[in-house]
């Protein structure tokens, strides 16, 4: 055998050796990927399901400590009016009866309101009377219901994450994209989770305009333009562009500043958006979760009109 044939062979044989270690490497590397995404899929299933019995359980203990009473879970996703009426998801804004301010029974303006954790119907209820006699404006609701402390916290996980169905999540942005629709501005006003149902909702209404009505990103940000949005303790770090914001956060309150706009210094303020040109009012007030985070002792007292904190003209 020549020496350019011991050469070729020798080749042929390094080629050989190095393709079947790249094909082992290959076999070894899929079994890896498919053990992980198995792995993956069964910690997922593991965690739905651990979520759903929590959940069942949840309500079960709540419906005890009810005494059997109509839940409040019936009324979420619903708008709420005057009276603590309340409509099904879908009714248009003409259509109902808001709570006004006791001064003032012909508001020229209408807020969305849409409440925390907790907050059961007729609780929401107060905060808009509440709203109304501080703002001066017409209040319709939309109802974040409550399960109780621990189920409202993991669905503000849920919400974080944009993941499951949130009712009033749906109902914010089937009324937003109406409003929008029909040629009519809103207004939101949002307290601690209520930011995270509106900061989805948002999301969700300027998907729909892109995706069902052909809407350039431009063109949805200008539409967008005519929501105004406030939020107050909001558990919400990031919000869509578009809308015009202020944000109210009480630097003494742990819910905005660990999980929402942050405290204006923290390492991570980068990862938080609070939406092209918002505008985030800071202050002091108050201690404790109760003390810090009230939407009446707390936030409303701190809230001026829309146009002045755009401004920046706060107290």
């Amino acid at each position: 055998m020549s020496i350019i044939d011991r050469g070729r062979n020798l080749i042929n044989t390094v080629r050989t050796g190095a393709q079947n270690a790249v094909e082992k490497t290959q076999q070894v590397a899929n079994t890896v990927t498919n053990k992980v995404a198995d792995t993956t899929q069964r910690v997922g299933q593991f965690v739905d399901s651990f979520e759903d019995k929590a959940s069942s359980k949840v309500r079960e203990l709540n419906n005890q400590l009810l005494g059997g009473s109509k839940p409040d879970r019936v009324y979420d996703g619903h708008l709420v009016g005057a009276g603590g009426q309340t409509f099904p998801p879908g009714t248009s804004l003409s259509d109902i009866p808001g709570v006004t301010p006791r001064n003032n029974p012909n508001p020229t303006e209408t807020f969305i309101y849409v409440n925390g954790i907790a907050n059961t119907k007729d609780q929401q209820f107060g905060s808009m009377q509440a709203i109304a006699d501080r703002t001066g404006a017409k209040v319709v609701g939309i109802h974040n219901s409550t399960e109780g402390m621990v189920a409202d916290l993991a669905q503000c996980v849920k919400d974080k994450l944009d993941k499951g169905h949130n009712p009033a999540v749906d109902s914010m942005a089937d009324t937003v994209y109406s409003e929008l629709k029909a040629g009519r501005g809103v207004h939101l006003f949002a307290h601690s989770q209520g930011a995270l149902v509106t900061s989805r909702a948002l999301n969700d209404v300027a998907n729909r305009l892109r995706i069902e009505d052909g809407m350039s990103k431009a063109d949805v940000e200008k539409l967008l333009s005519k929501v105004q949005v406030e939020t107050f303790g909001g558990a919400a770090a990031n919000f869509p562009d578009g809308p015009q914001y202020v944000h109210y956060v009480n630097n003494k309150d742990l819910v905005p500043t660990w999980f929402g706009q942050g405290n204006g210094s923290g390492v991570d303020e980068w990862a938080r958006n609070g939406g092209k040109g918002a505008v985030i009012h800071r202050f002091e007030h108050g201690s404790g979760l109760n003390g810090a985070h009230g939407l009446g002792d707390a936030y409303l007292p701190q809230r001026v009109p829309f146009d002045q904190a755009r401004a920046g003209q706060f107290n």
